[in-house]
């Protein structure tokens, strides 16, 4: 490291807690709000035809991502609810994109990719501070 690197580092010190809770709020609510969208447009809003009722796995992928994001929206069963859209982004990547082209570049699938991760992001780390999960949590300690 650069006597200019550990410079700067060391003087900006460590960000404090709750600017670190605010901003992966913020990001949550940004990115289930865009997750919304996407779920909602498998549902016939916006500029595609909805996916037929009841077809696998397309409807149900749009269900589980309109009330899973308007969940990870209100920051309530954050966790868990992220660990089903992780897992429900990496079977839309490696099912319906992957087998198009090997790099996410290549076969369109770059979206469920990063939804993928950082909804497991939201599963390790939790909503932030400015969430329901965290009022229930205050009000139960």
């Amino acid at each position: 490291m650069t006597q200019t690197a550990a410079a700067t580092s060391a003087e900006l010190g460590q960000t404090p807690a709750k600017w670190q809770g605010l901003t992966l709020s913020v990001v949550r609510v940004v990115v289930s709000f865009l997750f919304l969208c996407h779920g909602l447009q498998k549902m016939g809003f916006f500029d595609k035809p909805a996916v037929p009722f009841g077809t696998w796995p397309g409807w149900y992928a749009g269900v589980i991502e309109v009330v899973g994001s308007l969940l990870i929206l209100a920051g309530l069963f954050t966790r868990p609810v992220a660990v089903l859209l992780s897992g429900t982004m990496a079977y839309a990547y490696f099912v319906v994109h992957q087998p198009d082209a090997l790099l996410p570049l290549q076969n369109k699938g770059e979206a469920a990719a990063l939804y993928s991760w950082i909804f497991l992001l939201f599963a390790v780390v939790g909503p932030g501070t400015y969430a329901l999960d965290t009022l229930r949590r205050r009000r139960r300690g």
